[in-house]
């Protein structure tokens, strides 16, 4: 029997608009598509009438499946023939865990080819319009996890502050940690940071505040995933763009 072939998908951000051409062909092509829970319906929307949609949702502290569970299940499919299309939010090698479903292909000797999507942190600041990089702001951009094993342990010094913008994914829940780590680490309470829910979806959030107040910021708008949280002085430069133009007007 034929090996079939596990294409690991990125999704983008959710609108279906911002799927590349080749997801787009995937998806409408695949007999079997395993996907996220954040995957909307748009999108499984492409997929054709005989396609078998199995969905892996991950929540905190739930899984449908665990991880082992989701390789083991992508190799089965692909050994009975299956072409099968691991469609997942954002860019499979950003957070998405798909450098663990590649290499459980590749040790059962399973063709495996990835296909880059928009990340979460592109998509988010291209949503919000911040400049995750800017030349007058920020040279250095970073991509961190803030809900792992070890949060505390973890040296992030030197990650975000002048000059720099730090992109934290699954901080949520952690936010009052991670203020506290920073600012134990030098960061000034003062660091503007936004926190960007549901980016790029029309019911997309934006709020801005200080490193200091970040908890409160979380809490006193009931945040809830999936958002990310931005830390450095690109976060500002709208508000700040805003305020030159209020002055320029005056005068």
């Amino acid at each position: 029997m034929q090996i079939g072939t596990i294409y690991l998908v990125g999704a983008g951000p959710g609108p279906v608009d911002l799927l590349t051409l080749r997801a787009a062909r995937l998806i409408s092509e695949a007999r079997v598509i395993v996907h996220d829970g954040l995957i909307g319906p748009d999108i499984l929307g492409l997929a054709r009438a005989d396609a078998r949609l199995v969905s892996v949702a991950k929540q905190r502290a739930r899984h449908t499946l665990p991880q082992e569970g989701i390789n083991a299940l992508l190799v089965r499919e692909a050994l009975g023939g299956s072409d099968v299309v691991r469609l997942k939010g954002g860019d499979p090698f950003i957070f998405g865990r798909g450098g663990e479903e590649a290499e459980a292909a590749r040790a059962a000797g399973v063709p495996v080819e990835v296909v880059p999507g928009i990340s979460a942190a592109q998509g988010a600041g291209a949503a919000a319009q911040i400049a995750l990089t800017h030349r007058d702001a920020a040279s250095i951009v970073s991509f961190v996890a803030g809900q792992c094993k070890g949060l505390a342990e973890q040296d992030w010094s030197g990650l975000a502050g002048k000059g720099r913008t730090l992109v934290i994914y699954m901080g949520v829940s952690t936010a009052g940690r991670i203020a506290d780590k920073l600012m134990a680490d030098g960061l000034a309470p003062g660091m503007p940071v936004a926190v960007v829910e549901n980016a790029a979806r029309p019911e997309m959030r934006v709020l801005r505040g200080l490193l200091a107040g970040l908890p409160e910021l979380v809490e006193a708008h009931a945040v809830k995933s999936p958002a990310l949280i931005v830390i450095g002085e690109v976060t500002a430069r709208e508000d700040a763009a805003v305020a030159a133009l209020a002055q320029e007007t005056v005068q």
